[in-house]
């Protein structure tokens, strides 16, 4: 059960950094600024940095500094959930390497159970830039760990709240501990997270904390060990579905180039068929053009009335050159046979027109069988075309099928590949479970040896005094004073 919560001050109870407010008051906040960047991201040593830092502030006021603690904005949430917490009768405590002057004032102002700082150095109400406290010389592990042993707490009954590297040794030891607006160092050390700068998030973990029963290290390695099974078994799962995924994909894509393929041989024979067709249309104006000129031409089938008149002019002439006639019926032959004559030589031009109609009537039936011919050749090019259009939509059908399956298989892989993803993320969490059941394990044993080392060392102080006393040695005895270097 916890019975005690341990803020840091700077960033997490106040939202500000104190000794960075009160370089402003001396014209120092860039160079303390820096310094206190450095040291809570951990890139230099805290003890090293605190000094450096309140050097800079040598001769600032303390009225100054005082007037300026009651001015510091508390963090959202701040009074809400130390007087919740407090309710809940935990006691509340602040843990930092801030200073008295800055600390004691929004600590009464909180109605704070402890209040552990370092103290700033003044003279004649002027800081001396010098700085003493438990912070300066102790980590808060150390501190958090004197104050648990003062009350009669351990760290399993412990919550600690940080931002900074110098937090890391309490939050680490603390049963919770909760990173605060924290530094990528701090959240990767911490079993919590709060990104929102309001103190009121951290209320549900404590109260997940206490409502949850404490799991043992082997029931914790079990559960990693049953979602490690579950993960090898989901990826194995998401690495088939995405094999099944790419041979759909391969086949998908094939289909497709096949299908382009077949679609750009339909339309060369479209292309062909529309060729041919205009051909087929030339040939049928071209018909129809030449049966026009025959219809034009106006002629009779006459070949007997000519031999008849050629037979009847051929008399005639034989009858003037044979019998001697009188001028009357002789002129009356001529006329006759020339009348018969005027009449053949129509006849004659009849045949002529006939000999162009038949021509042009041969050139008619020459485009007609083009037109035959052409249109055959076109229809075999549409019927072409047809089944390549056919074969590609039977080959689209098919690649639309392999895509849906493709899709299916990726939404499957996906899915698992989610499933892996929380998998991943309960393993990470029972690490840091792990990781946190060991670091208490490791804490309690070392809290133990300290313990039994500091009743060997009152033991041994003891033995000691008897001895001054007159007291003889055992070797037991005499090896305790020296293995504390007493003796």
């Amino acid at each position: 059960m916890i019975k005690l919560v341990v803020f840091d001050l700077d960033n997490v109870i106040i939202d500000a950094e104190a000794i960075d407010e009160i370089g402003k008051l001396v014209g120092v906040e860039k160079k303390i600024m820096e310094l206190t960047k450095r040291a809570m991201e951990g890139e230099m040593d805290f003890k090293e940095s605190i000094e450096e830092r309140v050097k800079l502030l040598k001769g600032a006021k303390v009225d100054d500094i005082k007037k300026l603690a009651h001015k510091l904005p508390l963090m959202k949430g701040a009074e809400e959930t130390i007087q919740e917490l407090k309710e809940k009768g935990y006691k509340i405590a602040t843990i930092t390497g801030s200073f008295d002057i800055v600390a004691n004032i929004i600590g009464k102002r909180l109605n704070l159970d402890y209040i552990i700082c370092n103290k700033l150095h003044h003279k004649n109400g002027l800081l001396t830039g010098k700085v003493t406290g438990p912070l300066v010389e102790k980590t808060k592990y150390e501190i958090l760990q004197e104050l648990l042993e003062e009350e009669g707490f351990s760290f399993d009954e412990c919550v600690a709240v940080g931002d900074g590297a110098n937090d890391i040794s309490m939050i680490e030891s603390a049963k919770l501990g909760i990173a605060f607006n924290a530094k990528p160092i701090v959240k990767e050390k911490a079993d919590a997270i709060v990104e929102k700068k309001d103190l009121k998030e951290i209320i549900p973990f404590i109260e997940e904390l206490e409502e949850a029963d404490e799991a043992s290290l082997e029931e914790v390695l079990d559960k990693k060990r049953e979602y490690k099974d579950k993960l090898s078994a989901t990826l194995e799962e998401r690495d088939e579905f995405n094999r099944k995924a790419k041979e759909k994909k391969e086949l998908r894509d094939e289909l497709n180039k096949k299908a382009k393929e077949n679609l750009d041989l339909a339309l060369e024979f479209r292309d062909k068929r529309n060729e041919i067709n205009k051909m087929v249309e030339e040939n049928k104006r071209l018909r129809e053009e030449t049966n026009k000129k025959i219809r034009k031409l106006k002629w009779s089938p006459t070949g007997r009335k000519r031999l008849k008149l050629e037979n009847e002019i051929k008399k005639i002439d034989k009858i003037i050159e044979t019998q001697v006639l009188d001028m009357k019926k002789e002129n009356e032959l001529v006329n006759r046979a020339n009348d018969l004559r005027r009449e053949l030589a129509k006849i004659q031009e009849d045949e002529k027109t006939q000999k162009k109609a038949l021509e042009l009537k041969k050139l008619s039936e020459k485009y007609h069988e083009n037109v035959v011919g052409l249109s055959k050749e076109a229809q075999e090019y549409h019927e072409k075309m047809i089944e390549q259009f056919q074969k590609t939509d039977r080959i689209r059908a098919r690649a639309d099928e392999a895509h849906k399956e493709f899709v299916k298989f990726m939404k499957l892989a996906s899915k698992k590949h989610e499933e892996s993803k929380k998998i991943i993320k309960k393993i990470k969490q029972a690490n840091i479970e792990i990781k946190r059941i060991r670091s208490r394990m490791d804490r309690v044993d070392t809290a133990k040896t300290h313990k039994r080392r500091m009743l060997e060392k009152k033991k041994a102080e003891k033995i000691y005094k008897l001895f001054k006393d007159g007291k003889k040695l055992t070797k037991d005895e005499l090896l305790l004073l020296q293995r504390y270097k007493i003796v």
